[in-house]
């Protein structure tokens, strides 16, 4: 403060009469400060001039496309590389990542796991607004899923639609509402996931597409489909009498298929046998047939000499026969000779057959 006194002081003195500065004094000043010349002004403009026009350079990467506004109005699409527009404020380019899968969660937030993370009960909250629904038979499912999305069309994606994601959100639910609501709920428990997915993904991209968003649904994901907890343990009692009906299913189909085959076996083999013994029978009664023919011919040409030979024949057969008795007798002894039929010995042998 001493300092500014002592100059103040100064200055008056050299000043006539010591008064204050006036407006020529003010002047004098205005004008020297008009005839200061900055050094190198001549380079700055062309430079600044320079980094303006370098501004409009930008780089487009293999998973992106660039959109390119005139004036905050689409301009034009760029692909993957270096590209130039004009600077701002006339041109500005965007670069929305096209090829990469985005997910949205419904019914459920994940809790401390990155997005990419497959999904695992135990490190996420139920949304229950979103969660529950109602079905076709009027019951009530708790349905947690993920939609897998990603951009098709930037333009679309950037300036039909303020806000694409959400429009994905809702899009999403009413879908998977509807869905769940033309359907029962034993279908969202057990075997219809499938289908339900196949639905919800095909109605959220009927729906998208009508509000030209740019967005493709890749998959519709069911992650935890439950009921209420209310009325869970009875769920549990259903649930485990229907798995007592497939398991009792599976033994009478296992058992049906071991016992089937077994008797079509046993059926074709007695049926093959049967024909086997016809064709026995039928080939030996034409042998016979045309053996008797053979030997009618012969016996007709001459019989008594074939008739000797049938008589040869017959003997042939009887007497090679090991298990026939035989007694050898001259015609003399036969002549003197009463007949007997050992009747006992017929008996004796019968008897063991009888007991049998």
């Amino acid at each position: 403060m001493n300092w500014d006194w002592d100059k103040l002081q100064k200055q008056q003195q050299g000043r006539p009469g010591g008064k204050p500065p006036g407006f020529d004094d003010f002047q004098d000043q205005l004008e020297k400060l008009k005839k200061f010349k900055l050094p190198g002004w001549k380079l700055v403009i062309p430079l600044l001039v320079l980094l303006w026009i370098a501004s409009g350079f930008y780089i487009v990467e293999p998973d992106e496309v660039g959109v390119v506004k005139q004036f905050g109005k689409f301009n034009r699409i760029t692909t993957a590389g270096p590209n130039y527009h004009i600077p701002y404020p006339v041109e500005s380019a965007l670069t929305p990542k096209v090829t990469q899968i985005r997910r949205v969660e419904f019914g459920f937030r994940s809790v401390g796991r990155p997005v990419t993370q497959s999904f695992q009960q135990g490190v996420s909250r139920e949304v229950k607004e979103e969660s529950l629904m109602l079905t076709g038979d009027e019951n009530i499912v708790s349905v947690q899923f993920i939609v897998q999305y990603m951009i098709k069309d930037a333009e679309n994606y950037l300036f039909n639609v303020n806000d694409p994601e959400q429009t994905l959100a809702h899009a999403g639910e009413a879908a998977m509402r509807e869905v769940i609501g033309n359907g029962k709920i034993d279908d969202a428990l057990t075997t219809g996931k499938q289908e339900i997915q196949v639905q919800t993904r095909e109605l959220m991209q009927r729906i998208l597409d009508n509000y030209h968003s740019g967005l493709s649904v890749v998959a519709v994901q069911m992650q935890n489909v439950h009921p209420p907890d209310e009325v869970i343990e009875a769920f549990k009692d259903v649930a485990s009498a229907r798995e007592d009906k497939s398991r009792y299913i599976n033994e009478a189909e296992a058992y049906q298929r071991d016992i089937l085959p077994k008797a079509r076996g046993e059926a074709a083999q007695i049926t093959n046998a049967a024909q086997a013994y016809k064709e026995t029978k039928i080939r030996g009664a034409e042998g016979d047939a045309a053996r008797f023919l053979a030997v009618l011919k012969e016996y007709d040409k001459a019989k008594d000499i074939t008739r000797e030979r049938l008589y040869l024949e017959t003997m042939e057969s009887i007497l090679s026969n090991p298990d026939a008795e035989k007694l050898i007798m001259s015609d003399d002894a036969l002549k003197q000779s009463v007949p007997y039929l050992p009747l006992d010995k017929q008996l004796r042998r019968a008897a063991p057959k009888e007991a049998n």
